[in-house]
């Protein structure tokens, strides 16, 4: 039952990641941004070869390619199975499932496109701005927000997801 309701959350996840990237490449690539909401919601097409920000876009190709495309799917890897053998509550198996949506809808842009995630949304209020983002990065922040609720609950054996009985 939990691989159906992780699948139930992966499919819809990571393609609308996958089909709005799609869209960004053909609509946006080599345009100037469009202004959805003007002074507040922007869309401009970005190719960012680091995490969150760009974060690691200057290390060497080779660690690049081993921290972001290796060490991301062997730790979606490891969620995956975290999110499948034990017992979680909805806040938690929710966020882990987001987690892996996310970080699967980027691993595949890295598999796909020389490495580089396609990113196309802005957000700006008053003097805020965030950094070019996209779907799936959405996923990954709401993913933190729901694992950071559940780890401030009163720790106990169901809420840190005991083993489910074999």
């Amino acid at each position: 039952m939990r691989s159906l309701a992780l699948l139930a959350l992966l499919v819809p996840c990571v393609a609308c990641d996958q089909v709005t990237k799609a869209l960004a490449v053909a609509h946006l690539k080599g345009q100037p941004g469009v202004d959805v909401v003007v002074g507040i919601f922007r869309l401009v097409y970005a190719e960012n070869p680091g995490a969150f920000l760009g974060l690691g876009r200057a290390l060497p190709e080779g660690v690049r390619q081993g921290l972001f495309v290796v060490g991301v799917a062997l730790l979606l890897l490891g969620v995956g199975v975290v999110a499948l053998r034990h017992r979680l509550p909805g806040p938690l198996f929710v966020g882990l499932g987001l987690l892996i949506a996310g970080g699967a809808g980027n691993l595949m842009d890295r598999l796909s496109r020389a490495g580089h995630v396609v990113d196309f949304a802005v957000i700006s209020v008053g003097p805020l701005r965030t950094g070019v983002f996209n779907v799936a990065d959405v996923q990954i922040v709401v993913a933190g927000g729901l694992l950071a609720l559940a780890a401030r609950r009163r720790k106990t054996p169901h809420d840190l997801g005991a083993p489910a009985p074999a």
